[in-house]
């Protein structure tokens, strides 16, 4: 009787995320921004760094306070506003566009009613808003609300990658479901951001630091490179 090759990927799985837990720590959640900045603020972070992004998201409040002004605000003073996130002309569009769909549909601009949907289906309403992917509406309803998503960054697909626990071809859009069935739902929060941690401190993109890796063990891409 053979294995069951998921039952061993689950196991896998809980297993790095004990390990990084006893290296890094169990973050906890607990309310941050509400959702509709959090969309906002995920929109303007694509394709660019935490502190640019910061300054973009603070210039964007300073001016248009509300989120009404930032709706209804002239493009050329939006994409101003946001220009140190980079992108910053498809950026404006696409936000005044969400916050447009918003207010179409709900008479006002919130997102505070994906609470009461099953996840999925406040996943699939976030995402047929213009620009908004599987890690955008996964970082909304897991940081802002503490719903079951589990976001899927460049750190997280490497390093999942690297692991064994995604496959070599899997996308990032891929990986968002795969990881979300192999782990409890419980543990995203805390396996969210400490494979960001370790994917920032040891499993570097370019020169990974494999000699003071925990994971070494279980970890497809050393056993690979010939190091066991």
């Amino acid at each position: 009787m053979t294995s069951d090759p998921h039952d061993f990927l689950n196991r896998k799985a809980l297993e790095i995320h004990r390990r990084l837990i006893d290296e890094y720590g169990e973050p906890q959640w607990h309310p941050g921004r509400d959702p509709v900045a959090s969309l906002v603020s995920t929109i303007i972070s694509q394709n660019t760094n935490d502190t640019n992004r910061d300054v973009a998201y603070e210039r964007l409040r300073e001016r248009f306070p509300t989120w009404e002004q930032v709706r209804d605000a002239p493009m050329d003073e939006l994409i101003e506003a946001i220009r140190p996130a980079g992108l910053a002309p498809t950026k404006g569009p696409r936000i005044q566009e969400a916050l447009r769909a918003i207010t179409r549909e709900r008479g006002e601009i919130t997102l505070d009613f994906l609470a009461e949907l099953p996840p999925d289906q406040a996943k699939a309403w976030l995402s047929r808003l213009n620009g908004v992917g599987p890690k955008t509406a996964a970082i909304v309803l897991l940081f802002a609300l503490g719903m079951p998503a589990f976001p899927v960054d460049t750190h997280i697909h490497r390093v999942s990658q690297r692991l064994g626990l995604i496959g070599p071809k899997t996308s990032r859009e891929q990986a968002h479901t795969i990881l979300e069935k192999m782990m409890p739902p419980e543990t995203f929060y805390a396996f969210h951001l400490n494979l960001i941690a370790h994917g920032r401190r040891i499993c570097h993109a370019r020169r990974p630091r494999c000699g003071v890796c925990l994971l070494q063990d279980l970890c497809d891409y050393y056993s690979r490179s010939g190091q066991l």
